[in-house]
């Protein structure tokens, strides 16, 4: 009998648990884009892909090219929140970029 308390309350944590993962697995998602311009040099774009999301540099002059070479680069699909943070941040390094629902 002493068990059962404990085996519930295991349960109750579980089942928390797995709501949680639930509502982060069918949440919105949004790319955030970064846009061409021509007033930013590539190592600037590259070195802030870097820092912000914490690219490599490979996937970073990726996402870098991508943007020179088409207009616009993806660089995350995240949910709104993260999304809007990363977009404000790029912003902020003087980086032209939006977010899209995926």
């Amino acid at each position: 009998m002493g068990q059962w308390p404990d085996d519930q309350n295991d349960r109750v944590g579980t089942i928390t648990e797995i709501k949680r993962d639930m509502k982060e697995m069918f949440m919105k998602m949004y790319k955030v884009l970064i846009h061409n311009d021509d007033k930013n040099d590539m190592m600037h774009v590259a070195r802030t892909l870097i820092e912000i999301f914490k690219m490599d540099a490979e996937k970073a002059a990726k996402v870098m090219l991508e943007a020179h070479n088409t207009g616009v680069g993806l660089c995350a699909v995240e949910p709104l929140e993260h999304a809007e943070l990363h977009m404000e941040q790029l912003r902020a390094k003087s980086l032209s970029s939006t977010i899209e629902a995926d």
